[in-house]
């Protein structure tokens, strides 16, 4: 089995370039190429330029050998758009079958008792239900998704999302969830089947990467309306130009006008059209984020509010040990050490974040101290955990009245002001105090807190300087909601907030005319993430939530929405930019050409005659072999897209029209008279 899928496909590989030039061949079908309005009519023009040679052929006609030419270099231009749908889809094929090579023919271990793990079946996969309990086992690859509901492991996800280093997964929290295709490195798991057969998580990932299903997005149907106008403006352009030159005392061959409506009409763009949107969703792949639908990478692109989930998105979900907070006269080691001694037997996550924090700072060990000390497991009667030491210590450990009272003293007694002072500011802060005893003298309190995610400040900073507005979502109370969201960077929150809440604030933004993005990975995140334009599940999350996202963040990412927005933009931007070197091209190429045509006619066209073609014949033919050539030469930046650095729409505008628009009117100049140079060495018109 393939470990993991390559961290990229070559633009050219070769194992990419044979399919995709047999592929070519094959959507020369008119059912293939209809798709494709341009390039059908294209496709039209070249069949037609086949006939009317070989009727001149038939008629011994002075125009044979260059109708030759003309026609070959039409079906060559309908191959090579061909071909650049064709490498997409290959680059989005070749992905697909790296994703299906991680399946394994393995069966379940489907247990027979539940809570009995040495007692279980072989079945196959195909008879394995949502609801039952399957054991997966150190070096068993998990056979499909799933919910732990027993079991803590070292799970390799390197099959699914290219990230070689393995992840902890265990029961609760928001590492519970287990996708079909990655491997235990160690211990076990219980897993509760959340897939039929055949809808894994895998299954559908590889449907979805499979470019060549993908429907046109409403972005790219609409530019194919303003294709097929411009296509019928060149063909009035066109139709008319005979009656121009029999007005003019000329003749043009029909072949030499087919040739020119082809490469007046926008063949560039609409050659590269398919490429363009299917190597986005490729992207996306690239940086572990499944698309349900190209309208969802689209609408990333000009999304203007993020709305966030606090709870296991903007932070890690569970209140975790931040700062040891000592009393007077207390050494902040001493109440590390009492705090560290007093959670060794809590096995909540809060206790084992204090184990953590404690071990980190000050580099404890508990080998000697678990075969030596008594220890009091957390209790949710007690609200405690401690240990009673070899040597007669007593440590505690939990919430502040009940370590109090364990020690002997009251809120109005004899505590501390000072210590008073703290337990209030981290509770008016939004945090959880511990008290922590020793001998029944209060050390100090932990303060717990909701830990925002690393770097997340900075990248809404970053999603701020694209324009994009940051909306923090939470349950908490205000106070609490407001400090996490200073803290966080955000933009704005909205706190105490139910799924009806987070319904109508994205139903607000939109009502304003604003694209909306949501990011959430719990069930009551569900209704926003369906109702919001791009609704961005984490893999870490429930089944309700990953259904009802359009898009899927394999890595639990939050901030990879930076990705996701930066690939959306990339895409629209590389599909404006191509249509505008590819719309300047054709304006280039009409005042290239027809001073060549009608010069004889017109000696004044001499002066818009800044190439100096050699005839009217290589005119034609220099034309139509740039024309198809440039679509070759245009298919890496098609794939790869251009490149997006946050700026304002009209920073980029003008970017774009100097540097495709001034390229799209300066490169028909300087590759049809280069072109023109070999064909008159050669003889070929």
């Amino acid at each position: 089995m393939s470990k993991h899928p390559p961290a990229d496909i070559s633009l050219f590989a070769p194992r990419i370039l044979g399919p995709a030039a047999l592929q070519a061949l094959k959507k020369l079908d008119p059912r293939s190429l209809v798709r494709n309005p341009v390039i059908f009519t294209t496709a039209v023009a070249a069949a037609l330029a086949t006939v009317l040679t070989a009727r001149e052929g038939l008629a011994g006609g002075p125009t044979v050998w260059i109708g030759l030419q003309i026609t070959a270099w039409l079906w060559i231009t309908v191959l090579f758009a061909n071909f650049a749908e064709a490498v997409a889809e290959g680059r989005g094929k070749a992905r697909a079958d790296s994703f299906r090579a991680t399946r394994q023919t393995a069966r379940a271990k489907a247990l027979v008792l539940p809570g009995n793990r040495a007692l279980w079946e072989g079945k196959d996969l195909d008879r394995v239900e949502p609801g039952e309990l399957i054991l997966v086992e150190a070096g068993d690859i998990v056979p499909t998704d799933g919910e732990i509901v027993e079991g803590i492991a070292s799970v390799d996800e390197s099959a699914i999302t290219g990230e070689s280093a393995p992840v902890i997964r265990e029961a609760g929290g928001d590492r519970s969830s287990v996708t079909g295709g990655t491997r235990l490195v160690s211990d076990w798991l219980v897993v509760k089947v959340t897939a039929r057969p055949g809808q894994t998580f895998l299954d559908r990932m590889i449907a979805l990467v499979e470019g060549a299903k993908r429907q046109k997005t409403p972005n790219e149907i609409a530019l194919d309306i303003l294709l097929a106008g411009l296509t019928l403006v060149f063909l009035v352009v066109v139709v008319t130009l005979p009656f121009f030159a029999a007005w003019s005392g000329t003749t043009v061959p029909m072949v030499y006008l087919v040739a020119l409506f082809v490469t007046l009409i926008p063949t560039t763009i609409g050659g590269l059209l398919s490429a363009i949107g299917i190597a986005g969703m490729d992207r996306l792949i690239k940086a572990n984020v499944v698309a349900k639908s190209g309208r969802a990478v689209e609408a990333a692109g000009d999304i203007d509010v993020l709305l966030l989930d606090k709870t296991g998105t903007i932070t890690f979900g569970n209140r975790m040990a931040d700062a040891f907070v000592t009393a007077p006269g207390v050494a902040e080691r001493d109440l590390a050490e009492a705090a560290w001694l007093a959670s060794l037997a809590d096995e909540t996550p809060e206790g084992k974040s204090i184990v953590e924090l404690a071990v980190r700072r000050f580099r404890f060990h508990d080998d000697a101290v678990r075969t030596t000390a008594t220890f009091v497991p957390f209790t949710a009667h007690t609200r405690m955990s401690g240990a009673d030491l070899a040597g007669g210590g007593v440590v505690r450990k939990g919430a502040v009245d009940a370590v109090l009272a364990q020690a002997g003293r009251t809120h109005a007694g004899r505590t501390d002001p000072a210590l008073e002072s703290a337990v209030r500011r981290i509770a008016t802060s939004g945090g959880t105090p511990l008290a922590v005893s020793r001998d029944g003298v209060v050390l100090g309190v932990v303060h717990l807190k909701d830990v925002v995610k690393p770097g997340i400040r900075e990248r809404f900073a970053e999603l701020r300087r694209m324009g994009i507005r940051t909306v923090m979502i939470t349950g908490d109370n205000p106070l609490t909601a407001a400090a996490i969201a200073a803290e966080a960077g955000v933009d704005d929150v909205l706190a105490e907030a139910t799924p009806e809440k987070k319904l109508a604030l994205i139903r607000a933004e939109q009502a304003d005319g604003r694209l909306v993005a949501m990011c959430g990975d719990g069930s009551n995140d569900a209704p926003a993430l369906a109702q919001a334009d791009v609704g961005v599940a984490m893999n870490s999350g429930t089944p309700a939530a990953k259904e009802a996202g359009n898009l899927i963040d394999l890595d639990s990412d939050p901030t990879k929405l930076i990705e996701i927005v930066m690939v959306g933009k990339q895409l629209l931007i590389s599909r404006g930019a191509l249509t505008t070197f590819s719309i300047a091209n054709d304006v280039a190429k009409y005042f290239a050409i027809l001073p060549a045509l009608f010069v004889a006619a017109y000696p004044g066209l001499a002066v818009l005659d800044v190439m100096g073609l050699g005839t009217p014949q290589s005119a034609i033919l220099s034309a139509i072999v740039f024309n198809a050539l440039v679509i070759v030469a245009l298919i890496p930046i098609a794939l790869k897209g251009v490149r997006y650095t946050p700026a304002s729409a009209s920073a980029l505008l003008s970017r774009n029209l100097l540097v495709y628009g001034l390229g799209g009117l300066v490169a028909p100049f300087v590759g049809i008279k280069l072109i023109d140079l070999v064909v008159d060495l050669l003889h070929l018109a």
